[in-house]
């Protein structure tokens, strides 16, 4: 079994910055992707960022030029840096993870809690 435990949501002001941070814990033998998710009051959750085997990136449009996903493999961990921050982020952000467990079992998803991130002046 596999934890994702995120940190790092806060109340801001339109213009800062936040820090995401994701932890991933338990029975881990590969990590394929990790990933940012959000979901705003009375919409769908949608991908933010994610990064893949490799080291590759993707990020959703509305936050491209803003956001920077990372990882720290040492200590199976993704960031969210979030600059430039617009009351349209706010939502809850989930960390999302596609994780191997053992040998040849395949990746499997997990999810993480969330943390609210409010942008409000």
């Amino acid at each position: 079994q596999v934890q994702l435990v995120e940190s790092g949501g806060d109340l801001v002001q339109p213009g800062d910055s936040l820090r995401l941070s994701c932890a991933a814990s338990g029975t881990i033998f590969k990590i394929y992707a990790m990933a940012w998710y959000r979901q705003a009051p009375g919409k769908q959750r949608q991908m933010v960022a994610g990064i893949f085997l490799g080291g590759s990136t993707n990020y959703a449009d509305s936050v491209k030029g803003r956001f920077t996903i990372s990882q720290d493999n040492a200590k199976n961990a993704v960031y969210l840096q979030m600059n430039s921050l617009k009351p349209d982020d706010t939502a809850v952000y989930y960390c999302n993870a596609a994780v191997e467990s053992t040998p040849l079992r395949g990746p499997e998803e997990y999810w993480g809690q969330g943390t609210q991130v409010t942008v409000s002046s």
